[in-house]
């Protein structure tokens, strides 16, 4: 922690005034995009839900509740894949019973008959941690009718209690939420663009990303939800219809998770030097933010946006189907489940174009277009034999992109050197699986055959594998690169230009001054990571 003394000589009097154009303070009341304020402070969100104020952590009074006997559950926000036996492995959605959790980073918990340590940031607490009893018990005889009929009543009321508890969370949470974000955005970045000789244009970008416009989207998305809180009722709000009509805003999100990466490293550059430390502390304590370091602040549109999924399958859980607002809920909740994963596959080929960028680089003689100018994900790889027309063959390594199947040839020596032999457009051409036998085109016997033909001219590709099933695998994988294109486009998933540019760059400097052989090596060419990839792919 830094001292007050040293924040105190950081922000001189000079500075202090430059918060607000007039020499004070500027009110701390949040302005909608209509110039009218919210009508709720800070301290009413501190006394609504205190748990949720910490940005990344939810475990404050866990432990109070586990020691008086409480079952308390987390809903996994995040995969945890784990080949340590003191970690609990999980899939996104997996409940997890808390046992302890007296660190706020690292919990104990039981998942099916495991018990271990998680990481509490991968997990929200279930704000409905009792299940009410489906079949509740009754006296015999006469009082029987009568007793179930009570029982019924108060199983609707505690459903009540529950759909009300849930909109209650997505309420509080989406206020204080707010609140981050405000403060991000007037404490640290507002501060940060007025000290121009500690940061760069570009390195506030990188750090910050498009919060501003996560913050801006999400004042609005919270004023309509405010209109469909029904204050005295509760569990009758009808909030669906809010999340479908601003579905195609939360995309916005994609771009800072993106992004959030790089923002970790720069700011832990920064970190490193004194000064900096002391600056954004002083931002904290000048804004009054909570005790929490500004990688946390940053870190909340992350966890915020796969929270959602998790909210709306706990809200439509407790909403029946006679409820007004049950077939809204329904689709908000495949709405934004379609929206996290978006984001986790374009985080997915972000870390794939990586080691694209690498495997390009160590290959030997690599002409025309980098390979990341067209693709983002290695789909198969594998041995084929090539045929020409004359009926020379041409032993290859190929490796199928989507869009592009490039070829490269085993250096005779050095078995782990490649070297560039071209590419076939995947999107010009037409696959045609062939019967064992001669082919009439090109009077040749083949085995485990299979054509590309091109579309537009009179151009064919004649591709045999050594077993029947490594042409079974080729197939698969070529129908699977046209599915893949296809739901990219429908997604639109895209890398930008400059995330390419940066992969490249990264690594052609991590192969600078090393020569291919040394560049595999360093890779581990290329199979540990393609088997890793093709796993991928073959469990999706």
């Amino acid at each position: 922690m830094v001292a007050r003394g040293e924040i105190a000589r950081f922000w001189s009097l000079e500075s202090l005034h430059m918060v607000s154009s007039d020499g004070g303070t500027e009110s701390a009341a949040l302005v909608d995009d209509n110039g009218s304020e919210e009508d709720y402070s800070y301290e009413d969100l501190c006394q609504a839900n205190p748990r949720y104020l910490q940005p990344g952590g939810e475990q404050l009074a866990i432990n109070e509740l586990i020691s008086d006997g409480s079952v308390v559950c987390a809903e996994a926000l995040w995969d945890h894949v784990t080949m340590d036996d003191q970690e609990l492995g999980f899939k996104a959605g997996d409940v997890i019973q808390v046992l302890e959790a007296s660190n706020k980073d690292w919990w104990w918990g039981r998942n099916e008959d495991k018990e271990a340590w998680f990481p509490a940031s991968f997990v929200r607490l279930r704000v409905n941690q009792e299940e009410p009893s489906e079949n509740s018990s009754s006296t015999q005889g006469e009082e029987q009718e009568e007793d179930a009929g009570k029982n019924r009543h108060k199983h609707s009321e505690s459903k009540h209690q529950m759909r009300t508890n849930v909109i209650q969370e997505i309420m509080n949470t989406e206020r204080v939420y707010i609140k981050h974000l405000k403060d991000i955005c007037e404490g640290y970045i507002r501060q940060c663009r007025k000290h121009t000789g500690m940061f760069t244009v570009a390195q506030l970008a990188t750090i910050f990303g498009n919060i501003e416009d996560i913050y801006k989207f999400q004042r609005k998305f919270l004023k309509d939800l405010e209109k469909q809180y029904n204050k005295e009722e509760p569990h009758l709000s009808e909030i669906g219809s809010c999340f479908l009509q601003h579905q195609e805003g939360f995309a916005i999100y994609s771009e800072y998770c993106n992004n959030h990466p790089g923002a970790c490293a720069e700011l832990s550059n920064l970190m490193k030097q004194g000064r900096y430390r002391h600056f954004f502390e002083a931002c904290r304590l000048l804004q009054q933010m909570i005790d929490i370091a500004i990688d946390g602040f940053l870190l909340t549109p992350v966890q915020k946006i796969c929270k959602y999924p998790l909210q709306l399958a706990e809200l439509l859980k407790y909403t029946t189907q006679e409820h007004s607002d049950y077939s809204n809920i329904k689709a908000a909740y495949e709405a934004m489940k379609n929206v996290a994963c978006l984001i986790n596959e374009r985080k997915r080929r972000l870390e794939s174009i990586d080691k694209i960028a690498r495997w390009q680089v160590s290959i030997v003689g690599w002409e025309g277009l980098d390979i990341l100018d067209r693709s983002s994900e290695l789909i198969h790889s594998g041995e084929l034999t090539r045929i020409t027309k004359h009926g020379k063959s041409q032993q290859r390594t190929f490796f199928l992109f989507d869009h592009q199947l490039v070829s490269c040839k085993k250096d005779l020596l050095r078995r782990d050197v490649l070297y560039y032999r071209g590419r076939t457009d995947m999107d010009g051409v037409e696959l045609v699986d062939l019967e064992d036998g001669r082919d009439k085109d090109w009077n040749l016997n083949v085995r485990n055959a299979f054509k590309l033909v091109s579309k537009t001219t009179d151009e064919v590709h004649l591709f045999c594998a050594k077993k029947q099933e490594d042409k079974a695998r080729w197939l698969q994988a070529c129908g699977d690169e046209r599915r893949r294109v296809q739901e990219d486009r429908e997604m639109g998933m895209e890398i930008s230009e400059n995330q390419k540019k940066l992969a490249m760059l990264n690594a052609q400097k991590a192969g600078h001054g090393k020569s291919k052989e040394s560049v595999g090596r360093q890779l581990n060419w290329p199979w540990p990571w393609v088997k890793s990839n093709l796993l991928d792919f073959h469990h999706t």
